[in-house]
């Protein structure tokens, strides 16, 4: 904690398992948003995870790390985590003046958010990312989750297509809010130099780089893109694709291009340096991640789309989930049926054809949106005006 940061006298006691150092765009949300609502008053309950201790000395807020170990011989095995969460959040509760109570997810955090509040007498607010509601099936999940949002005073959704599911769960309309995540408008800006890495690839300066960023999963659609290459290479186009991300579909997509009649033209880049991260987005001409659902498995919103909207590049979504919140089709990309190969193929040469300069339009104004919407900023802005709608 650092006790020497100015930040507006905010007191919210924050519960989520995912908070910076840990990687991934949720850890990344919360963190941002509440070192911008508030100071050393506001309490956040996390994880303890390797590089905490540094992080959190720069943090402004007051940091609790807590061990949140799951053991497979009790059942259910998440039980201590549940058990952790829930007395230290009375003991902070207690302790300090706290305001209102944040759950970074519905499982465990809101649930003990919503037990705790009853006994502190403070109202609860829940984030909502949609991937839960559509795969957590168990009924005893659907239960707890159902107990949590309908209990807690706002839901705070990250889509359009979020709300939709917590209305389907019986949370009453006015309860649920649509947020959207945000994007690091200074990391993630344009006119960054990618040219280094187009030429690690070996791309011609007239080639044009796809490029995909996320965990290595089916519902990405990153197959689909690689699988299209022979056919937009077939109607003319120089173009290659990168994907950036780890996961369990790593030899599968190794497979993919072992077996492509071009692998020179498909890049497994694996895992990159957050550096890295936005000079890669410099270096493509389009973003894509046709994602489609597999089972239950959905994309919720997407902020791999903001970040390379803020990086002034299109993208390409597919039709599933919510992903039409983060891009919107025709305006700042395409999305298609990303069930469909030459959906996604026809789609993409909508975007790299140079003669129609739809890519370039829809760059433009994906950038002027990420920027003015996105920004983290922007986002807890709107959180601290909504959230300041609730009383004791």
């Amino acid at each position: 904690m650092n006790a020497n940061a100015t930040r507006p006298d905010a007191r919210y006691l924050v519960l989520t398992e995912l908070f910076q150092p840990t990687k991934g765009g949720t850890a990344v949300w919360f963190d941002e948003v509440y070192r911008r609502m508030g100071g050393a008053g506001t309490h956040i309950l996390t994880a303890d995870v390797a590089g905490a201790a540094e992080h959190d000395t720069a943090s402004p807020n007051t940091v609790h790390r807590l061990g949140l170990k799951r053991y497979s011989w009790i059942r259910p095995e998440s039980l201590p985590v549940y058990a952790e969460f829930f007395f230290k959040t009375l003991s902070v509760g207690w302790r300090h003046p706290v305001t209102q109570i944040h759950a970074g997810r519905v499982l465990p955090e809101g649930l003990v958010a919503v037990r705790a509040g009853r006994l502190l007498r403070l109202p609860v607010v829940i984030y909502a990312h949609g991937e839960e509601i559509t795969t957590w099936r168990q009924p005893r999940r659907v239960k707890a989750m159902t107990e949590a949002y309908c209990a807690a005073q706002l839901v705070i959704a990250n889509s359009d297509f979020t709300r939709d599911l917590l209305l389907g769960m019986g949370v009453r309309p006015e309860r649920v809010v649509i947020i959207n995540p945000g994007v690091d408008t200074e990391r993630f800006r344009p006119g960054l130099d990618g040219s280094a890495l187009r030429a690690s690839l070996g791309l011609e300066p007239s080639a044009k780089l796809i490029l995909s960023v996320g965990r290595l999963s089916r519902r990405k659609g990153f197959d689909y893109v690689m699988q299209s290459l022979p056919e937009l290479v077939d109607r003319g186009l120089d173009v290659h694709h990168a994907v950036i991300g780890k996961g369990e579909d790593k030899d599968y997509l190794e497979q993919i291009r072992a077996e492509s009649p071009m692998p020179e033209r498909i890049h497994l880049l694996g895992g990159i340096s957050a550096e890295d991260l936005p000079l890669w987005y410099a270096a493509s001409d389009l973003f894509a991640m046709p994602n489609r659902d597999i089972g239950a498995d959905t994309e919720g919103f997407g902020m791999v789309y903001i970040e390379a909207a803020a990086c002034g590049r299109a993208s390409l979504a597919g039709m599933a989930g919510g992903t039409g919140s983060a891009v919107l089709d025709g305006e700042t990309g395409l999305r298609c049926d990303g069930n469909s190969l030459p959906a996604v193929t026809d789609a993409l040469f909508q975007l790299l054809n140079p003669a129609n300069g739809v890519a370039a339009e829809c760059a433009r104004r994906a950038e002027l949106r990420a920027h003015r919407d996105f920004s983290w900023s922007a986002v807890a802005e709107r959180t601290t005006s909504i959230c300041s709608t609730l009383s004791r």
